[in-house]
């Protein structure tokens, strides 16, 4: 059982946000001698709130026999009377409440990230209903990008075994879907903060298209290789097989048109810009794709990612072959390169991500330790530790606990030391 907290108060200012408020407050409850457990200040619409909890126990102060204020009475009074003060002289609602003792602390944190675009009060009203039913306790909720769309983030304490946290996936995940939003369950705690290794799969999500289709558009055979890509990210079929299967339909095309292809291919909207924010805040990326070397390497290149793995063709006399050389990058090669990668940035798996959208990603879904999907099939959402279905890339920015904010400032700090 956790230890009873000591007897606190809680004084709690609002107004109309502008300089000199912290500063008026803090000033005022300085000569009480209250040391502060707990401070936080939050501004929503120009309104400011500031928190601050304070500790009446005598033991925290000085010596009772010499210091009146170490009584918990006397300095309950004391503090209630720097709140007049400060109410007086700046306007704003000053309020304290005294409380015996503060909630315990919940052993496991969780975040809990909403995207809408809307992002409408019905959805946060059933989201946090569904938490409150499962004995989660929402500790904070701050906003992370307002456009294109809007997500904040709920910091969520919960005693829950992973079975139960498994079941509040799940049924966030129809809420979500019910209210036509993303909700993403995250960790929380030390395992957000410092590098990682962000592993994303390349076709249909570093990309829109799907480069095995690009180039079977060129032999005639785009609806045929199509067909069997669907049903292999569906999981239907042994991805190694269909691979092969596929890869035969470009027997007798001219290399030549790898570069068209290359040409061809188009960034997922907002990949740009999460490659660009992971880069400048120290993150390590790479690409792991059942597709195929030759077009992932340079694309790979031309975005300054670090590691690169992808089958490759094999070409005889300036013709493909309709075969692939070596090991088919399967499922379990996906997340055998997560592993290799991790180990190469001297990287434990917990500081890793993996995003993808096909079955042959579940593996390094698995391994990483947080696995998203994106615009994902049925089979991969319901494995993944978050399913995002916005069209943009870089709205995994805010499951990395990224704010639009932070990525203004990273964008800023690069133009100052490229003189841009």
């Amino acid at each position: 059982m956790p230890a009873a907290a000591r007897p606190s108060v809680l004084v709690t200012l609002t107004a109309e946000d502008r300089p000199g408020l912290s500063s008026a407050l803090f000033g005022e409850l300085a000569p009480t001698g209250a040391p502060v457990l707990d401070v936080e200040q939050v501004v929503v619409g120009g309104r400011l709130t500031l928190a601050v909890l304070l500790d009446l126990d005598p033991d925290a102060g000085t010596d009772p026999r010499t210091d009146p204020r170490t009584d918990p009475d006397a300095l309950v009074l004391a503090v209630e009377a720097a709140a007049a003060r400060v109410a007086a002289a700046t306007g704003a609602q000053v309020t304290c409440r005294r409380s015996g003792e503060e909630p315990p602390r919940r052993p496991r944190r969780l975040h809990v990230t909403l995207l809408g675009a809307p992002l409408r009060p019905a959805a946060l009203a059933r989201i946090t209903t569904v938490l409150a039913d499962r004995g989660a306790n929402v500790d904070r909720i701050r906003r992370m990008s307002a456009q294109p769309v809007t997500s904040v983030e709920l910091d969520v304490s919960t005693d829950g075994s992973p079975e139960q946290l498994l079941d509040l996936r799940r049924a966030l995940a129809v809420v979500a879907a019910t209210h036509g939003v993303d909700a993403a369950v995250s960790p929380g705690g030390l395992a957000r903060m410092g590098r990682r290794l962000v592993v994303m799969d390349v076709d249909s999500t570093l990309i829109r298209q799907e480069v095995i289709e690009l180039l079977a558009a060129h032999a005639g055979r785009e609806q045929e290789v199509r067909e069997v890509t669907e049903r292999a990210m569906r999981g239907e079929l042994d991805f190694a097989a269909s691979l092969r299967e596929r890869v035969a339909c470009l027997e007798g095309l001219d290399v030549a048109v790898i570069e068209e292809v290359r040409e061809a291919v188009r960034l997922t909207p907002g990949a740009r810009t999460l490659v660009r924010t992971l880069h400048q805040l120290g993150f390590t990326l790479a690409l792991v794709s059942g597709g195929f070397l030759e077009v992932v390497g340079p694309l790979a290149a031309s975005l300054g990612i670090a590691h690169a793995r992808a089958n490759r063709l094999q070409v005889v006399h300036g013709r493909l072959t309709g075969r692939v050389l070596g090991p088919v990058v399967d499922r379990a090669a996906k997340a055998g390169a997560l592993r290799e990668f991790a180990a190469a940035e001297g990287l434990p798996l917990h500081r890793t991500v993996a995003i993808g959208d096909g079955a042959n990603d579940l593996d390094m879904i698995g391994a990483a330790g947080l696995g998203i999907a994106f615009n994902a099939k049925p089979v991969v959402r319901e494995q993944a530790d978050a399913a995002l279905n916005l069209p943009y890339l870089d709205a995994v920015l805010p499951l990395l606990g990224i704010t639009r904010e932070d990525v203004e400032d990273a964008d800023l700090a690069e133009d100052l030391l490229t003189g841009a």
